[in-house]
């Protein structure tokens, strides 16, 4: 019996493959492209090595993406046969339910496996970032908070990885509305270890949901060689960036951004923050055929199966930004006979059902002009997008398009509310002050349009002094 750099005991593992094991721990953390080749390089060394399958196996699911998770299924069930899971530690076969789960669809079923495993094992990093990106993509912001809180007091100072540990709390904190505990946290995690993108991340997000988009291009120009290449996380840090510039009206600085980064990314990750980038400049009129098209043609294979509503209705922004009317609806009815079957245990298909149709149809309304559908459909489900996962910062494209519809459709009472809302919560943002300014021309009111204008431009102004 082996036991990794935490102090956990596991079988089947030479030592040789326990140093891949616990280097692809720290690259799983560290959010680097090497974490594949140590995980595959763990199994050479041991090749019925269960943990090394389990971490394999979580890294194959946890992208979003329908073939690698194929890939991912077939690998771990020939493990399966070959061992019968037999011998294994309690906290191995905890992991092998959990990726039994997963493998199924059952998102909630892993999740809840894995919170087990962390209050029996704390020091299990790989439970610990599993069940991160699990609450993450179920949009469970509590469990962002709870799930690593919960183990924290197991960790220390002197452990080379209590600043991801770190990292990881402060994006639930964020998440969960705690916006200044997560800023004390996360920086302190970025203080511990430099290079850790996910807490570097943590801030930027809790910039970004006070609307703090001067500090936060601040923080990132300060870090820039950290954070904006080597690993599969610097497109999504960039995608923060653009929102920051995208605040102070610097359009021309967020295309450069787009066409030297995002649109080279080809995984689900890099499409949707491209997709989610080019629709907020869609909201706001600036229309950008060629680059829609490019990324139109990026989604077709990646969508062809239902897998995650999340990604859904990045590709149908996609076919409505490239004028693609028609393969949106396609995607939108085959969902709806997707959801019209059981799929008992799958968590995708009631985020489908529940959240995903309903965005997803309200984006092709608003792509052919029927403003007043996108309200129906959006207002009343407005509290409880998360259900279909990401972050409050990538749902807000879809609260941007309720605000732009209701604007559109006359509907000057939903349109108050909302910037109302907006405005409470971040009184330092140009974009709810223009919105305020476009809520008043519509009401003919010119005196309280200009102020808010004022508003925004010294807003604006004051980030970039």
């Amino acid at each position: 019996m082996t036991h990794d750099q935490h102090g956990l005991a596991m079988t089947g593992a030479s030592a040789a493959a326990v140093r891949h094991y616990d280097r692809a721990i720290d690259e799983l953390l560290h959010f680097r492209a090497e974490v594949d080749a140590e995980a595959n390089a763990a199994l050479a060394e041991s090749p019925d090595f269960p943990m090394g399958h389990v971490l394999s196996a979580y890294l194959g699911l946890l992208t979003t993406e329908a073939e690698d998770a194929r890939t991912a299924r077939a690998r771990f069930g020939a493990f399966l046969r070959r061992t019968g899971g037999a011998a294994l530690l309690p906290r191995e076969r905890a992991h092998v339910a959990a990726v039994r789960a997963l493998l199924g669809g059952d998102f909630l079923t892993c999740g809840t496996l894995l919170a087990r495993i962390t209050a029996e094992h704390p020091r299990d990093a790989l439970a610990l970032a599993a069940g991160h990106q699990i609450d993450f993509f179920t949009g469970d912001a509590r469990m962002l908070r709870d799930r690593v809180g919960g183990a924290l007091t197991a960790w220390h100072d002197d452990d080379p990885h209590f600043g991801h540990v770190l990292g990881m709390y402060a994006f639930g904190l964020e998440e969960s509305g705690h916006y200044d505990r997560s800023e004390e946290i996360g920086l302190r995690a970025v203080e511990l270890n430099p290079r850790d993108v996910w807490g570097i991340h943590a801030v930027v997000h809790t910039y970004e949901m006070q609307g703090r988009f001067g500090d936060g291009l601040r923080y990132l120009d300060a870090r820039t060689p950290h954070w904006s290449s080597g690993t599969f996380f610097n497109v999504h840090t960039w995608w923060h960036y653009c929102l920051y510039a995208l605040e102070t009206g610097d359009v021309p600085r967020v295309l450069a951004i787009y066409d030297a980064v995002l649109a080279a990314g080809q995984g689900c990750m890099e499409l949707l923050d491209a997709a989610a980038l080019l629709w907020r400049l869609h909201l706001e009129g600036f229309e950008q055929h060629e680059r829609w098209r490019a990324l139109a043609d990026a989604w077709p294979e990646r969508v062809a199966e239902p897998f995650y509503a999340f990604n859904d209705m990045h590709a149908v922004m996609s076919y409505v930004g490239a004028g693609r009317i028609g393969e949106a609806e396609k995607l939108v009815a085959g969902r709806a006979a997707y959801v019209a079957e059981p799929h008992p245990g799958v968590t995708n298909h009631d985020m489908t059902l529940r959240v995903g149709l309903p965005v997803c149809r309200a984006i092709v309304a608003f792509g052919r002009g029927d403003y007043e559908s996108v309200v129906e459909l959006l207002l009343p489900i407005r509290h409880r997008v998360n259900e279909f996962g990401g972050s409050h910062a990538q749902r807000d494209a879809v609260q941007r398009t309720l605000l732009e519809a209701a604007l559109r459709a006359g509907r000057a009472d939903v349109a108050r509310m909302l910037i109302s809302e907006r405005i409470g919560v971040r009184p330092c943002s140009p974009y709810n002050w223009l919105k305020q300014a476009a809520l008043a021309d519509a009401l003919g009111d010119g005196a309280a349009a200009a102020l808010a204008r004022a508003r925004a431009g010294e807003l604006a102004r004051s980030a970039t002094a």
